[in-house]
C-alpha cells in the first residue's frame, strides 16, 4: 500500500474552492477533504471468507452567507463548480442563524497517529493476521466449537481542513484493527458467545493472540449459566460494560444535547453529580489512540480536557457553533459522522479515571456477595433526558470473595448518575475499546430482578 495518491491530493490547491465561494457573495467558507484507503479480511474455517479493498475521496464545502449556512459535497474533483453553486444555493434557501460561523486559526497539537508500517503493509500480511486470530481463539479450549467471525482491518487516510478565517490544517493517520467472535459449547446443550477486539493507530499495539484468546475466555466464562433470583447486592462492572454505560454519559456531556434540553446533565455545571472517586477525561492527544487527532473536524486544536473532576461536572464538549451559542471557546470536539456531513459534537479519547489500587480480581475478593457483570444488553435504550435505564445482564455470582458460577436472564434497573454515585472502587485494569476506556468498577447495592 503506497501513499502517492494521498500526497498528490494534499498538494492540490483547494484554496481555489474557498476563493470561488467568496466571489459568489459568501462571507465565509470552509473546505474539508478526506482521502482514504483500506483493506479488510475475514477468515472462517482456516480460509479467507472475504477480502475487501476500499478507497474514498470526499470534498465537503460549508459556506456562510448573511448568517445563512449552505453545505454540499462531492467525490469528483471535476465537479468543483457544481459543489460551490450547490452550497451557495443552500445558503440562500436556509434561514438566518445568529450563531452560525467557522472558527479562527489555532495551532495543531503534536500527536502520534501515523504508523509507516501500516502504510507499507501487504495484503498477505493482513490475511495472515485474520487466520491467526481464528487459530488462537479455537486453540484456547476444546469447548470453543466455532469462530463466527475473525477479521483484520487496516487503512490510512489524509485529511485537509481549510477555511477563510485562516485555518490550514492537514494530517495523515493510520489504523489497524482486529476483531473475533467465538461460540462455546459445554456438552450439555448450553452455548455462549464471546467477543474481543482491538484498534490502534499503530500496528504493534495489536496483540492478535490476546484478542483471540480473550474472545474464547469471554464465551467460556458464561457457560452453564443459571437463572438468578431477585436480589439487592453490590456489583462489579467489567471494563466493556462500564464503557457501554460511559457512552450514555458521554452523549449527555455534549453541549448541543444540553442546549436542546436532551441531557440529564443540563444545569449541573460545577455540581457534584457522581462519585468523588471518578474523573471523566476526553483527550485528543493520547499517543496512538483511535480518537487522537491534531485538530478536530473544524480545524480547532484537540486538547486534553477533564470534564468531571472528583465527581464534579466541570464543563461540556463543544464544537464552534455550540460554543458561540454559550459564549465560550470550542473544546475541539467537532466531529463529522462521515466526510459528507456537517460537523456535530463527539468524543476524542473518552475515559474514566480515578484512584485505582485494586486489580479486577481484587475487587471480587472485596465482596461477600455480589455479581460481576460481563455483558449488558439494551444500554442504548437508556433515557437520554432522565438517565433511567433497564437492561438485561449476564455475569458471575460472587460469594465469600470468590466467583461461584455464571448467571443469566437478570435485569438491572436504575439511573446512570445514581449508579455512578455508588462507585466505591476503581480497578487498575483500564481498557480501551476503540476511543472509549474504563476500568472495572465496584458499585454499591443495586437492585437486580429476575
Amino acid at each position: 500500500m503506497n501513499a502517492v495518491g494521498e500526497r498528490n491530493t494534499m498538494d492540490m490547491n483547494f484554496n481555489e474552492i474557498i476563493e470561488r465561494a467568496l466571489k459568489k457573495g459568501c462571507d465565509k467558507a470552509e473546505v474539508y477533504i478526506k482521502n482514504s484507503r483500506g483493506i479488510s479480511v475475514e477468515a472462517k474455517g482456516g480460509k479467507v471468507e472475504s477480502l475487501e479493498a476500499s478507497r474514498g475521496f470526499n470534498i465537503a464545502l460549508r459556506v456562510i452567507k448573511k448568517k445563512r449556512t449552505g453545505f454540499s459535497f462531492t467525490t469528483n474533483m471535476e465537479n468543483i463548480e457544481n459543489l460551490v453553486d450547490e452550497a451557495v444555493q443552500g445558503a440562500e434557501w436556509n434561514s438566518e442563524d445568529a450563531y452560525t460561523g467557522i472558527p479562527e486559526s489555532s495551532p495543531a497539537a503534536e500527536v502520534q497517529i501515523f504508523d509507516p508500517l501500516i502504510d507499507e503493509i501487504k495484503d498477505d500480511e493482513i490475511i495472515r493476521d485474520a487466520l491467526l486470530l481464528e487459530e488462537k481463539a479455537l486453540s484456547y479450549d476444546r469447548r470453543i466449537q466455532k469462530v463466527r467471525k475473525a477479521e483484520a482491518d487496516s487503512g490510512i487516510s489524509s485529511t485537509l481542513i481549510l477555511n477563510s478565517s485562516g485555518i490550514n490544517a492537514s494530517y495523515r493517520s493510520s489504523y489497524y484493527a482486529a476483531m473475533v467472535s467465538t461460540l462455546a459449547h459445554d456438552g450439555n446443550g448450553d452455548s455462549q458467545m464471546g467477543w474481543e477486539h482491538g484498534v490502534s493507530r499503530r500496528k504493534s499495539d495489536i496483540d492478535l493472540e490476546a484478542i483471540g484468546q480473550g474472545s474464547a475466555k469471554r464465551a467460556l466464562e458464561l457457560l452453564g449459566s443459571r437463572k438468578m433470583s431477585a436480589v439487592k447486592v453490590p456489583i462489579i462492572l467489567s471494563p466493556s460494560v462500564a464503557i457501554s454505560f460511559l457512552g450514555i454519559l458521554s452523549a449527555s456531556l455534549s453541549a448541543e444535547a444540553v442546549q436542546k434540553k436532551r441531557s440529564f446533565l443540563a444545569g449541573k455545571k460545577d455540581k457534584a453529580i457522581i462519585s468523588r472517586h471518578i474523573n471523566i477525561i476526553d483527550d485528543g492527544t493520547m499517543p496512538w489512540k483511535a480518537g487522537t487527532r491534531p485538530v478536530d473536524d473544524e480545524g480547532v486544536t484537540c486538547k486534553n480536557k477533564t470534564l468531571i473532576s472528583g465527581g464534579v461536572l466541570k464543563g461540556y464538549m463543544y464544537n464552534h457553533y455550540s460554543a458561540v451559542k454559550d459564549g465560550v471557546h470550542s473544546t475541539g470536539n467537532a466531529l463529522r459522522a462521515n466526510p459528507r456531513s456537517m460537523p456535530g459534537i463527539g468524543v476524542a479519547n473518552f475515559y474514566l479515571d480515578g484512584p485505582a489500587t485494586k486489580s479486577g480480581d481484587d475487587l471480587v475478593r472485596c465482596l461477600s456477595r455480589g455479581v460481576k457483570i460481563l455483558s449488558a444488553m439494551g444500554i442504548h435504550t437508556a433515557n437520554p433526558v432522565s438517565g433511567d435505564f433497564s437492561v438485561g445482564i449476564s455475569g458471575q455470582w460472587i460469594e465469600n470473595g470468590e466467583i461461584q458460577y455464571p448467571v443469566k436472564e437478570a435485569v438491572i434497573s436504575g439511573n446512570i448518575l445514581d449508579m455512578f454515585k455508588r462507585v466505591e472502587e476503581i480497578g487498575t485494569d483500564l481498557t480501551f475499546y476503540g476511543n472509549m476506556g474504563a476500568s472495572s468498577l465496584l458499585i454499591g447495592d443495586m437492585d437486580i430482578s429476575a
